[in-house]
């Protein structure tokens, strides 16, 4: 509950790298999500070279935080890993594998002290082009990871009644 209620979007980040060790260990928490038929429709790329980073800045709009963090983790589905299994709706599937195992990144990362912040406003073309992506994976997620620099406080919560409905 620490989690879910303490982390937050982080925009900036102190200078230095996160370590390869720490990295790893979140994407072992990513894999914990859940996932259609356990399959795992997902990969992620972990980019901390300066350049492709920048490049992938350019991708997202230019947005600051994305420039500026000492890695990235691209989170992909991978819809033919899980259309093998379900057709059609496996590309749905595999979405839904890739946004958990996102969120489980995030919480885990929050866990360890790490800021994140999930982009998902960025050119689809030229993330697939920087990164050089087979065309059954997507790119659903560019989560910027780094030590925080910033501490924002929480947003106001949802009215219960404008998101929850009971069917009885």
């Amino acid at each position: 509950m620490e989690a879910l209620r303490g982390r937050r979007s982080i925009r900036k980040y102190t200078p230095g790298p996160v370590s390869k060790d720490d990295i790893s260990s979140l994407i072992v928490a990513a894999e914990t999500a859940p996932s259609a038929g356990n399959l795992r429709a997902r990969r992620y790329l972990v980019v901390t070279r300066p350049e492709m980073i920048r490049a992938l800045a350019l991708a997202a709009y230019d947005q600051i935080h994305v420039r500026t963090a000492p890695a990235l983790i691209v989170v992909c589905a991978d819809a033919d890993r899980s259309s093998s299994r379900y057709g059609d709706r496996g590309s749905l599937y595999s979405i839904q594998d890739a946004t958990a195992a996102a969120t489980c990144l995030l919480l885990a990362a929050f866990d360890k002290g790490f800021g994140t912040c999930w982009t998902g406003a960025f050119d689809d073309d030229l993330v697939r082009e920087a990164l050089d992506l087979e065309e059954h994976s997507l790119p659903v997620a560019l989560i910027s990871l780094g030590h925080p620099a910033e501490r924002p406080s929480a947003p106001p919560l949802r009215d219960m009644s404008e998101m929850l409905s009971w069917i009885e």
